[in-house]
């Protein structure tokens, strides 16, 4: 039964080769039936493309929305799928037909057959073979009845980048079975019948070489060899116009052996004509099964111009770590654009990382692609530059592609590179190969997968049933894969060998890191991690391999130059050329200027060659080079932004560290918002390595920068390390101030019982080392705790008491501080004229002493005050000048408490609106820093408000 009966039968379901429709089954009303609105079409193409196979519904929502699908997308899917099976039901297709949940997506059940995409790619297929076989009659026949299953351009109407790459690819396909088809025509002996549809066909493809071909071969065996001439004129023409280019080398040999008339194209006669000129080389290995994401990556390459136009680019350099899937994205654009190299296409491996053999040399592999372009043996020169000479002479005009994969330098590529603007060289390394960047090469540089893309690439090379039936521990997995393809690919090679074990016996071994690495080997060395990471080491220098694996000491996210050159004891000069060098190889990434970062599975691989230098010495003061570079840094900037704070210095850095002084309370700040969890990580290291004194001198210097920004939990983390580290140093300072500290961090989170037994253990050491301008801070801290505890009176107390110390001691900046904190607890109390007398005395005296967050505070207790008193003028007077400071000091954690009562303060006097907004804004705030009662008063205050105004 041909294509024809099949259709006509009720056999073809899904119609996507043209408007997307569904086939109504015999004796049901319809006919052909429309899909629905063009996301619902969107949504059965994605479908029926994969005929019995799940489709997840988050890659669903990617092909129907893209990157920003909108917030009702999941429900609108549902009702999408709905009419899609209420349609199914009117057509009569129920029951043969189903579209069916799957886990955490959708099938559809329907036999590949009918779908009109698998049906045309069944016929041709067999039409294809039918033509291999030498029977072009019957080739014919098939090839025609697949074309014509085409009713236009595919899933018309469909938008989206994904229904554009599917028409894309779809539109290439039928332009290669229409050259097919008329090469099987031709080689029937069937010219006369076709060299009007060929016309008509070309006429809608001008640029189609193959079928211009075809076409100038049966006009001149038909006799018409004048219009088979100016077929290829036309062609030229429209080459040089459109694309400043010319016709490709097949097609000028066609041209001239008509020119001559060739009596050899007409005793071919109805056999099938061989390829004219030069044999046309086909070397790219298969596409790769499943591939995934690289949607940025196959944008870049698909707008590169054609080859020969203006502005192409002959040579792109696809860069990448090993592992991260540089071939498999070169061979897949490569497979997907084969239509713009129709003289061929050539193909090595140059091994340039491989550890079983030498790089492979430019001569030998010029020799092979001489072999593969039909050079005469017998002509091909001994010596590299004549054999060089001889291929760029052999593919200069041609339109062809060569894929130069796994390159180790540049030096290895230049022979290689055709000297034709018409030939496209495409290379992949692991190195960013800048010599050919200077000769104008376009560099693509591959990054790792997104967690989306890990998990599609993981469905799909697994299956998706067994994916879902353990999602947790598929979300772990790809989670240690850490966004590299080919850790995803072993730890499918691994679970599809025990097919009836579970995962999670996988993701056992995967748990702990220091084991990962032997996970990740599937018994081959180019499916194990360590050994392709090894490749890559083996290319570095001695000084290079050197900081590579100290960086696998860095537990931080990245790391600066100024800290690696600590890490390493190098001037930050030496050290810049070490990581460039690594970076080149691409071991680590330079992600933002100046800053460096390494793939966690790389970062495993460093750790393990640290450790196995056999130098653990070394590597300890390494270790204390890089905590002592962050700590003294953050002591500096500490003290730039909080001069006020009591000096607790560290001892001097260990020697080859380089710690830096930030030029400004701006420079120190944003210091600390970038490093941040650099410093987190650095006292990580300082614990793992028994440095107490660094990790209570760590939680000191980031105690004041995690009250800025209202990070109280991640405070009494730090601080609770702190305090351990401090009481095994048995120093009573240290351990006063470590329990002072932690103290005031409980009372932030709400643990008053807690907070007050540390600061009772605080006062108890300052008062046994006598230092009462220490017992005054642990007196000042207690004033807070009280607060929180709601115990204004016992609050007040202890900020007199504090008061008075800071006055024996002749701290005259911090009794300023306790001044304005009296005033607060006194209007806490409701003794309003008492506490703004207090107030502003305390304000005076922060102002002459530039004590600016204690200024803020009092100016935001001043609006407090004076917003009781009926001031409301007054009031946001004060709290505008609070909120500014607190801005320019980036304390977070007042401002939001600020913008609260300018909300209040407003509400009050009837400005509703400008309260809502002020009130929104602290929401914001407050729950950035988890402060979770502060978010429900303010909530019910909007809520409030809006049923008022409403």
């Amino acid at each position: 039964m041909d294509v024809t009966d099949r259709t006509a039968g009720g056999d073809l379901v899904v119609r996507l080769l043209g408007s997307v429709g569904l086939d109504a089954h015999d004796g049901a009303a319809g006919g052909t039936a429309t899909a629905g609105p063009a996301k619902q079409c969107c949504v059965l193409a994605a479908l029926a493309l994969s005929p019995g196979k799940p489709v997840p519904l988050e890659s669903l929502i990617d092909r129907v929305w893209g990157e920003e699908p909108p917030t009702t997308a999941r429900d609108t899917l549902y009702g999408y799928i709905a009419r899609l099976r209420r349609l199914l039901r009117e057509l009569g297709r129920e029951g043969v037909v189903t579209l069916g949940k799957h886990g955490g997506g959708y099938v559809l059940e329907v036999p590949p057959e009918q779908v009109d995409v698998c049906l045309m790619r069944e016929v041709a297929g067999q039409g294809r073979a039918a033509l291999a076989a030498g029977e072009p009659g019957r080739a014919a026949r098939l090839l025609r009845d697949a074309a014509a299953l085409w009713r236009g351009p595919a899933l018309a109407g469909v938008g989206g980048d994904w229904a554009e790459r599917v028409r894309d690819g779809l539109e290439r396909e039928r332009l290669g079975l229409l050259g097919d088809l008329f090469e099987a025509e031709l080689a029937a002996g069937r010219h006369a019948e076709v060299v009007a549809e060929l016309a008509n066909v070309v006429a809608e493809h001008p640029l189609a070489e193959p079928l211009v071909r075809w076409l100038m071969l049966a006009l001149y065996r038909v006799g018409r060899s004048s219009e088979a001439l100016d077929c290829f004129t036309a062609l030229a023409r429209r080459l040089r116009a459109e694309l400043g280019t010319e016709p490709g080398a097949t097609l000028g040999e066609l041209h001239q052996r008509i020119l001559r008339e060739d009596p050899e194209l007409l005793a071919e006669g109805a056999e099938r004509p061989a390829h004219l000129g030069f044999p046309m080389p086909r070397q790219l290995p298969a596409d790769v099964g499943g591939f995934v994401g690289r949607a940025d990556e196959l944008k870049q390459l698909d707008a590169l111009p054609l080859a020969g136009e203006p502005g192409s680019t002959p040579i792109v350099v696809i860069a990448g770590t090993g592992g991260i899937g540089k071939t498999a994205l070169a061979v897949h654009w490569a497979q997907r654009n084969l239509d713009r190299f129709p003289d061929g296409q050539l193909h090595v491996n140059l091994r340039g990382f491989d550890p079983s053999c030498e790089p492979s040399s430019p001569s030998a592999v010029l020799r092979g692609f001489l072999d593969a372009l039909g050079a005469d043996a017998a002509a091909i020169p001994a010596d590299l530059d004549g054999r060089a000479a001889l291929y760029r002479s052999m593919v200069a005009g041609k339109r062809l592609l060569v894929v130069l994969d796994n390159a180790r330098d540049a030096t290895q590529v230049e022979p290689l590179l055709p000297g034709s603007e018409t030939c496209t060289a495409l290379v992949t390394s692991r190195r960013r190969l800048p010599g050919l960047q200077l000769r104008g090469g376009r560099l693509v540089n591959l990054d790792v997968l997104s967690a989306g893309e890990a998990r599609e690439l993981l469905a799909g090379q697994l299956g998706v049933e067994r994916v879902l039936s353990e999602p947790a521990v598929a979300a772990d997995l790809v989670r240690w894969c850490a966004g590299l393809p080919l850790a995803v690919s072993i730890v499918v090679a691994r679970a599809a060998a025990h097919p009836d074990f579970p995962l999670a016996v996988l993701a056992e071994e995967l748990r702990g890191a220091s084991a990962r690495l032997d996970a990740f080997d599937a018994g081959e060395l180019t499916a194990n991690l360590r050994a392709v990471f090894s490749w890559s080491c083996r290319a570095l220098g001695t000084a290079a391999a050197g900081m590579f694996r100290l960086l696998g000491l860095v537990q931080g996210p990245d790391i600066s130059l100024r800290a690696a050159a600590s890490l390493a004891a190098l001037p930050p000069e030496r050290a810049r050329v070490l990581l460039r060098e690594l970076e080149a190889a691409h071991l680590v990434q330079q992600h933002v200027p100046g800053r460096y970062r390494m793939h966690d599975l790389l970062r495993l691989y460093a750790a393990e060659q640290a450790t196995e230098s056999g130098a653990p010495k070394e590597l300890r003061t390494a270790a204390r080079r890089l905590v002592d570079f962050y700590l003294h840094t953050a002591h500096a900037a500490d003290r730039l932004l909080y001069p006020q704070r009591p000096l607790i210095a560290p001892g001097p850095p260990a020697e080859g560290a380089l710690p830096e002084v930030p030029a400004s309370t701006a420079a120190a700040a944003a210091w600390f918002d970038t490093e941040h969890e650099c410093l987190l990580a650095a006292q990580e290291t300082a614990i793992a390595q028994g440095m107490d004194a660094q990790v209570w001198l760590l939680a000191w210097v980031l105690g004041s920068f995690h009250r800025r920004r209202g990070n109280p939990q991640e405070s009494l983390e730090s601080w609770l390390a702190g305090v351990a580290a401090a009481d095994r140093l048995g120093e009573p300072f240290a351990r006063g101030w470590a329990h002072r500290e932690i103290g005031h961090t409980y009372a932030r989170v709400g643990e008053q019982a807690q907070a007050l037994e540390h600061l009772e253990l605080a006062l108890e050491l300052f008062t046994e080392a006598g230092d009462l301008g220490a017992k005054a801070h642990a007196h000042q801290a207690l004033a807070v705790v009280l607060e929180f505890a709601g115990d204004n009176q016992r609050a007040l107390a202890e900020s007199h008491h504090s008061l008075r110390l800071f006055q024996e001691v002749g701290d005259h900046v911090w009794a300023a501080d306790m001044r304005g904190a009296i005033g607060w607890f006194e209007a806490k109390l409701g003794n309003f004229e008492t506490a703004r007398v207090h107030c502003e005395e305390g304000l005076a005296l922060c102002r002459r002493h530039g004590h600016r967050r204690a200024e803020a505070q009092t100016l935001d207790s001043l609006g407090y005050i004076v917003r009781h008193l009926g001031e409301y003028d007054q009031a946001v007077r004060h709290y505008g000048e609070a909120l500014a400071l607190f801005r320019e000091l980036r304390h977070t954690y007042e401002e939001a408490r600020t913008l609260a009562s300018l909300g209040d303060t407003h509400h009050a006097f009837g400005a509703t609106g400008v309260a809502v907004e002020y009130w929104r804004r602290a929401v914001t705030l407050f729950r950035e820093q988890r402060r979770t009662a502060d978010v429900e008063r303010v909530e019910r205050k909007l809520a409030d408000a809006g049923t008022r105004s409403g």
